[in-house]
Order: C-alpha cells, then structure tokens, then sequence
C-alpha cells in the first residue's frame, strides 16, 4: 500500500522537511516486507491564496486513495491503534492511503468532506513544519509496531 503524506506549502531546506523525509524513509524501508510503501512527502502549493485554491490541489491528489485528514476536530490515535488502522487498510486491499496536512488556515469543507475519516494530534495547536515530522514518525512508528519491533508501551 502506498503512503502519502500531501502537506500544503513546501518546507525547502528547513531541518522539518528533513526529518518529515528521514521519517519515511526508514518507513518505506522497514514497511517494504508488509506491503508498506513506498511512503512519501509531497507537498504542494495552490496558484492562489486561500482554503478554496488549496482544497483544489489537494483533491487534485486523491483519485482511488483512502484519506485521512488531520483536523483538529478529528480523532485521536494511540500509537497501536494508528498501526492497527493502516494494517486494516493494507489488509482490505486498499493501494493507496493519503494522510493531507492543510495550509495555515486548515483544510477546505470540500477536502474534509472527501476524507474518510480525520485525525487529531490532541487539542494543541501545532505548528505546520512539526505536524509533517509528528504525522510522519507515527507512520514510522506504525510500520515499526506491525513488524513486531520492540514498542516503549509494552
């Protein structure tokens, strides 16, 4: 199953980016043998300011992909529970699962509403840059538990 983490704006050469991207590497690499990848960062930019422009290009993103959206309206996930998700995506068979960060002003109605479920990361406001590095460890993390790797938890 594909992992895509889509992220409005681009980080450039920010430490984030590179840590977001450290993060799914070592995803992609250890998720290879449970069918876990490849996981990437895309990030993308809209023509025009705004949610509207934004929600544009990220649906732009989403053709056959089960999506998750972060909001902070959404649910949150133990780190168990997150893995349990993504191995009960790969297992129904979906190809491709799409976690979408949104821009300074959150996602577009029309995103949220495409999205089949959402995600919290607590009641906390976090800035954009640290939620892809946070989103992306978990997806690491998640990879790591199913592969039956030691977990902090247990």
């Amino acid at each position: 199953m594909i992992i895509t983490l889509l992220a409005i704006g681009k980080l450039g050469r920010a430490p984030e980016a590179a840590l977001a991207r450290d993060y799914a590497e070592r995803a992609a690499a250890s998720g290879r043998a449970l069918g876990l990848g490849p996981v990437e960062v895309l990030e993308v930019e809209a023509r025009k300011p705004g949610k509207g422009a934004e929600g544009e290009v990220l649906l732009s993103h989403l053709k056959d992909a089960y999506v998750i959206a972060c909001d902070e309206h959404g649910q949150a996930h133990a780190s168990r529970a997150f893995a349990g998700k993504i191995a009960k995506l790969r297992d129904e068979g979906r190809r491709r699962l799409v976690l979408i960060i949104g821009g300074a002003d959150g996602l577009a109605p029309e995103v949220l509403a495409r999205a089949d479920e959402t995600l919290a990361f607590g009641p906390q406001t976090w800035p954009h840059a640290l939620a892809r590095v946070m989103l992306a460890e978990q997806v690491y993390r998640a990879v790591t538990i199913l592969a039956g790797g030691p977990y902090h938890r247990d």
